[in-house]
Parts: structure tokens; sequence; C-alpha cells
């Protein structure tokens, strides 16, 4: 089975958000819908604050393409 294009982007993630969504030190991802994930990175990209730890979010979204987010969302929503 081929991986999804989002899942080597997402090796990132899970240092904070779990290898499969579940949360630590950032929020649970899995459950969430597509456009939320979308929506939060696309604003994390912008520097706007989102909640208590959007300033460690800016850098990790600054070089996120649309296509990035995308393929992110695409894969954190198969959790």
């Amino acid at each position: 089975v081929a991986a999804l294009p989002g899942e080597a982007k997402y090796a990132g993630c899970a240092a904070c958000h779990g290898p499969n969504g579940g949360g630590g030190i950032g929020h649970q991802l899995a459950g969430r819908d597509a456009d939320y994930i979308v929506g939060r990175l696309t604003a994390y990209r912008a520097n706007e604050t989102v909640g208590a730890q959007s300033a460690l979010m800016w850098g990790q979204a600054a070089a996120l393409s649309d296509d990035d987010i995308q393929d992110l969302a695409a894969y954190v929503t198969g959790f």
C-alpha cells in the first residue's frame, strides 16, 4: 500500500501530536475533520493566534504550501 503524501509530512507533527494524532504536548488531532485541520494550519501559517500554543505552530506551518496542508489534512483524517 502506497503511503499517503501527508504521511511523510506528518513525521514532524508526531513529536507533539502523537504518532496516531492522539495528542501529547499538542492537542489531539484524531477525530478532527479536514476543514478543521486546513483552517488551523492556514491560520498558523498566517501567524494568527488560535490557541495557547500558537507560537509553537507558526514556525511549523510557515513552510507549508497549500498542497502540503491538504495532504496533511487528508492524512490526519485517516486516524
